[in-house]
Parts: structure tokens; sequence; C-alpha cells
């Protein structure tokens, strides 16, 4: 019978992309998505996507969607207690493993390795090793569609926040930064791509500044164009907070 695993999912390309070769694999069964959810603002952590969102996105996979709620803030120990918690009911559901859309930080697998000793649950990573800017072209070419959620501005330009995935954006980046964003640069929100059923209809909100990063909000947009922006939408405005 094929392993019941979980896939780690943050609605970003590396874990759609994940999804896509997981599938492809016969030995295995997909379970479910797992999304960690900040409390406060209910949205994924770190790229700040909001709930309806991600909740679309595991529709259109097909698959339930498993929310960790975390507290804000969120400290180490706090966010292992959540994820203990998850593994649990991971392993009472007969799932085996976790994938994660890891590609090649070592120090980050090697947590994730340590954390899911002794839960019962395997570490996967099917995407591991595979050059990103390999990747990031296969995943244009396959029509996956993404928008920039999320920017680091001490390693990459505030103004790529909100931009759309594509060839262009791959040729705009500076040379030091990876072309999957591996190394924090930036995160997105895929909505649209093989791994879907239909893509999720979505439109450009503000962008915001906060904790030394700059947000792109995007907005469910129902019966709207995927990927819409309205208006304007391409220039950056600031705001004190999403909420």
């Amino acid at each position: 019978m094929p392993k019941r695993i979980m896939l780690s999912w943050s609605g970003g390309k590396d874990c759609a992309w994940a999804l896509r070769v997981l599938r492809q694999d016969p030995e295995l069964e997909l379970a479910g998505l797992l999304t960690t959810f900040n409390e406060a603002f209910d949205r994924v952590a770190m790229h700040a996507v909001r709930r309806e969102l991600v909740a679309a996105q595991a529709a259109a996979a097909g698959l339930p969607l498993w929310p960790v709620p975390l507290p804000w803030p969120c400290d180490n120990a706090a966010y292992e207690e959540r994820m203990r918690g998850a593994c649990r009911r991971a392993r009472e559901a007969q799932i085996e493993g976790i994938a994660f859309g890891d590609l090649f930080l070592a120090d980050v697998r090697e947590y994730r390795e340590r954390q899911l000793q002794g839960t019962g649950l395997a570490p996967l990573f099917p995407l591991w090793g595979r050059p990103t800017g390999e990747l990031a072209r296969a995943m244009i070419r396959s029509g996956l569609r993404a928008r920039l959620t999320c920017i680091d501005p001490r390693k990459l330009s505030p103004a790529f926040a909100g931009r759309e995935f594509d060839a262009s954006l791959l040729a705009d980046l500076p040379p030091e930064v990876d072309p999957c964003g591996e190394r924090g640069e930036f995160h997105s929100f895929v909505y649209d791509g093989p791994m879907f059923s239909a893509p999720i209809p979505i439109a450009a909100g503000e962008v915001v500044e906060r904790d030394g990063f700059v947000f792109a909000d995007l907005l469910p947009a129902p019966g709207g164009n995927p990927g819409a922006a309205p208006p304007g939408a391409d220039a950056p405005r600031r705001v004190p907070a999403l909420s």
C-alpha cells in the first residue's frame, strides 16, 4: 500500500511544485496540506497570505487543509509545541511522513529532521538538491503562476513585492538573489498551475512594511480573473499593518 504522507504547505511555489512531484510517485498517497497560521491575523506565518486563499488552494488541489494555529508573537518553544500536537494527530490518522519543499539549506533540513525524530513521521524532501535556476524556469514553463507576497528588503528591493513570478522577474533579479528565493529573499503565493484543478481568482491589495519585511497583500476575487490587479496596483502603498 502507498505510504500516507502530508505536505508542509505555505502556499508558495516550492511546496506547490513539491505537490506536483509527490503526486507522480505511486508509492505515496497525499493525505493533506499542513499549514501554520498566525492566530492574531489568520494568515500564513511569514508569507502573510489570508487563510481563505490557502483554503482555496487546498480545494483546488483536492486535499484537506490541516491548519496549525500559532500564537503571536510566537517563539520557538511555542512553535515546536504546536507542531508536536500536529504530529500526534497525523500519526493517529495513520500518516507516516511529512514532505517539505526545501531546496538546499542544510541547517533547515537538519532542523526538520530533528523535530520529527521520535514522532513516527519520516521527513521527505522531494525537491532537494535541484538547481534552483532550472527549477524556477521549469515551474514557469509548466504554467505555474504566482505572486511575490513577502520581500526581505535587506536582500531584495521592495519594488519586487506583488510582482508576478515569471521569466521577466527572473531576468530582473540581482545575481546574488536565488531564483527560488531559498535564502529568504522572497516568498510567494501560487494561484494557478498543473497541481490545481482550477485557478484561484485573486486581486492585488495593499503593500505594507512591517517587522522589517515588505508584504504584498492578496485579496480573494470571486468570479474575477486569476491574478487580476486593480488599476495602480503596481505602485507600492505604505500603511501601518495588515489586519
